[in-house]
């Protein structure tokens, strides 16, 4: 049998097809068996560059019913040998214990590549089953402003959420502030007491509001006839009383209008719907809930009780008000009955894990989604670590103060314009041009420095680390770009014309590496949106560029005789690298 190439890009799904079709040939009677295949690891790649390494476990599954072959060796060579022609595939071993190791056709990976250079990167695009997906990520709460807390929700949300357009997905970029709770009993009680009579317009700045967020919080804390008339106060909201509701929206607006001056910057784009969205679907969820037995009465609240929990999942307080697990279980229902969403993905910090383990598992009791983790419609739960300041404490100003978020993004741009003017830029730029890569370099060093670490993981935030250009920064790999483009510029070719006419050889081992490299984009994103791991597509960007370095170190690009092939090679670079910046959020460079 001969599977004709479609020179698509990932090389991964093609052989599990391959690997596939071998397997139901080989052991024909049995069924369910699945091929493991990956790239092959650094010790391995001198035996190839795909391993698929899971033949023990299939001959253990087949040992005691199966005469046919003598061990795993041997039924890894059956496997090789049923395996179909295909012009991916130039030569199968088998090693060890049986280990089949794969070495690519460099004239297919370098066909693989013109296709994409003429037909564009989207055709290298992962395919997935899932339709449609709500990513619920950044989330602020109204009457605060954005500050470093919020930053890694907002770039992790937003790079699996383009992780995921990418691969052809809805994706419902979803805002999920805060608008609905405690704190507006606060603040609006507050008002009426401090500023009767004001018709709303005595606060109009978020720094007017953050300042009386702090001083009704202090008398919430220490006066309790003032906390217990703040939450009649929410209650009265929850209710829609037309005169909290006024107030709320006004302070909704002032809230709204900051936020999106920073998502503007950070290009993100969100779609708020908050707590208060969901506001005319609770009686129902509740009523539904109910039907089916799952709500009690607990010290005259009603709460549904989950094994191995201590606390239950709170659906309304004993004074009538709602908590945010009333409207994450509202929200969940709309989303998955209105939105028809098969995935849902909360992007939060760690310390809300508890919440999310009680609230996913009352939505499982409750029939809404599936006992296991793997089938749709299902949920899932990212959460990531802190950032510190060098001092290893939490991060926040020398005042003690949270920094805000809006504040980090002037130094990073402020901190990038001057490494530029130090290097003599401005004389050579004109203003706007020096002003826009200020804001390139310093915002997307901003989004590297976070989404380059495992997002579980806490990590130190640093100036000077993540504005350095050498090392794994975004200013290095923005460098890289740059350098690719200005080896482009100077061949003098016209590159369209060069995708459609030229042809890409692999011929020097630096060049198959970068290829082969290239060819593994597609998987990586694949991988790094099935998992929710951002950081593998950052570290797939930096060793891409430093293979081109290596490429380029040891093959002379123009005026060799190859000056074609390696002019297409380093497009083909500078296209992936493009898109990576792209998934990740940050704007290219094409002079540094």
């Amino acid at each position: 049998m001969v599977v004709d190439g479609e020179f698509g890009g990932n090389l991964k799904q093609q052989l599990k097809k391959l690997f596939d079709e071998s397997l139901k040939l080989t052991v024909s009677d049995e069924h369910g068996l699945e091929p493991l295949v990956a790239a092959s690891d650094a010790k391995f790649r001198k035996l190839g560059d795909y391993q698929c390494n899971n033949v023990m476990g299939i001959w253990s599954i087949l040992k005691p019913k199966c005469s046919q072959f003598n061990g795993a060796p041997a039924l890894g060579q059956a496997i090789v040998s049923n395996l179909p022609t295909s012009e991916l595939v130039k030569s199968c071993s088998v090693t060890g214990p049986g280990f089949i190791n794969v070495v690519l056709s460099a004239e297919y990976m370098a066909k693989s590549i013109e296709n994409m250079l003429i037909n564009g990167i989207d055709t290298w695009a992962p395919t997935t089953s899932v339709k449609r997906v709500v990513v619920d990520f950044c989330s602020p709460n109204i009457a605060k402003e954005m500050h470093v807390g919020h930053l890694r929700s907002t770039i992790i949300g937003d790079t699996i959420a383009r992780m995921l357009e990418y691969s052809k997905v809805e994706v419902l970029r979803r805002n999920h502030v805060g608008d609905w709770g405690t704190q507006f009993g606060m603040l609006i009680e507050y008002l009426f007491e401090e500023l009767p009579g004001s018709d709303n317009e005595v606060v109009t700045t978020i720094g007017e509001l953050q300042l009386l967020y702090r001083k009704s919080k202090r008398k919430f804390d220490h006066d309790p006839v003032f906390k217990e008339k703040a939450q009649h106060a929410v209650v009265r909201l929850q209710s829609g009383d037309p005169v909290y509701v006024k107030t709320w929206a006004k302070i909704c607006e002032i809230s709204r209008t900051e936020a999106n001056k920073v998502l503007q910057r950070l290009q993100v784009k969100l779609e708020e719907k908050g707590e208060s969205f969901y506001k005319p679907y609770i009686g129902n969820m509740i009523e539904e809930l109910n039907n089916k037995g799952l709500v009690q009465e607990s010290d005259g609240a009603r709460v549904i009780f989950i094994k191995d929990f201590k606390t239950p999942l709170m659906l309304v307080k004993s004074d009538g008000g709602f908590t945010y697990s009333t409207t994450d279980m509202a929200a969940l229902w709309y989303r998955l009955n209105e939105e028809k969403a098969e995935w849902i993905i909360y992007v939060t910090d760690a310390g809300q894990k508890e919440h999310f383990d009680l609230f996913f598992k009352a939505a499982r009791k409750a029939g809404w989604l599936p006992d296991n983790d793997k089938t749709y419609p299902k949920v899932n739960h990212v959460d990531f670590g802190l950032v510190s300041g060098e001092d290893k404490k939490r991060f926040r100003t020398r005042a003690a103060d949270v920094v805000r978020l809006i504040d980090l993004l002037d130094e990073a741009k402020t901190r990038s314009k001057a490494a530029l003017i130090e290097r003599g830029k401005d004389k050579e730029w004109t203003l706007e041009e020096l002003d826009q890569t200020a804001e390139a370099v310093g915002y997307g060093a901003l989004k590297f420095a976070d989404l380059k670490n495992n997002r579980s993981t806490n990590y130190t935030f640093s100036f000077d680390q993540m504005l350095c250009d050498k090392g794994k920064t975004a200013v290095y790999l923005l460098y890289a770009h740059a350098r690719i483009c200005s080896i482009i510029r100077k061949s003098g070719k016209d590159m369209n014309e060069l995708k459609n006419t030229g042809k890409l050889a692999l011929d020097h081992v630096e060049e198959r590496a970068l290829g082969l490299h290239l060819l593994q984009f597609s998987e990586t994103v694949e991988e790094a949106s099935t998992k929710l791991l951002p950081h593998l597509l950052c570290e797939y960007l930096y060793e891409l560029s430093e293979h081109f370095s290596k490429f380029y170190s040891n093959c002379q690009v123009n005026g060799s005789t190859e000056e074609t092939s390696r002019l297409l090679l380093c497009e083909a670079t500078a296209i992936v690298m493009r898109k990576c910046f792209h998934v990740l959020g940050i704007t290219p460079v094409y002079k540094l």
